[in-house]
């Protein structure tokens, strides 16, 4: 977390701060490891820690998507649509580029999600999109 060096009437630490949590800090001196309870309350890093379990079952693979039915294709960023590629009444292939989505100053191609005809088109060129909106549908 947070390295110090010390030196007090000539002899050195090197101090490493591990973990604080509540008034406990765990801390190593010289490669020695050490709990300290501190005089006053520290507030806890912004950061969170994060643990994560080990599955208890493989995971599966997604279903494939269904071939019949309308297709909602959704911004998955909030950004501008720099490009579209396609009209309502195209025929498109799966993973085929429909639209350009300018995020985070990169530019990501949109991909169709499945063979269909496209049925409509809900934004156009220059249009600020958020995350989820509904971008086309595919028929």
């Amino acid at each position: 977390m947070r390295q110090y060096s010390f030196t007090i009437t000539g002899n050195k630490y090197s101090v490493d701060i591990k973990s604080i949590e509540e008034n406990i800090a765990e801390i190593e001196v010289n490669g020695t490891s050490y709990q300290v309870e501190l005089g006053k309350e520290m507030k806890a890093p912004a950061t969170p820690k994060l643990v994560r379990s080990a599955p208890t079952t493989p995971a599966k693979a997604p279903a494939p998507m269904s071939s019949t039915g309308v297709s909602l294709v959704k911004a998955p960023l909030p950004g501008t649509i720099l490009k579209v590629m396609v009209a309502p009444g195209a025929t498109v292939k799966r993973e085929q580029p429909l639209m350009v989505l300018e995020a985070m100053k990169m530019e990501n191609n949109i991909l169709a999600e499945k063979d269909g005809t496209i049925k409509t088109i809900k934004v156009n060129e220059g249009d600020t999109v958020l995350q989820g909106d509904t971008l086309l549908e595919i028929d």
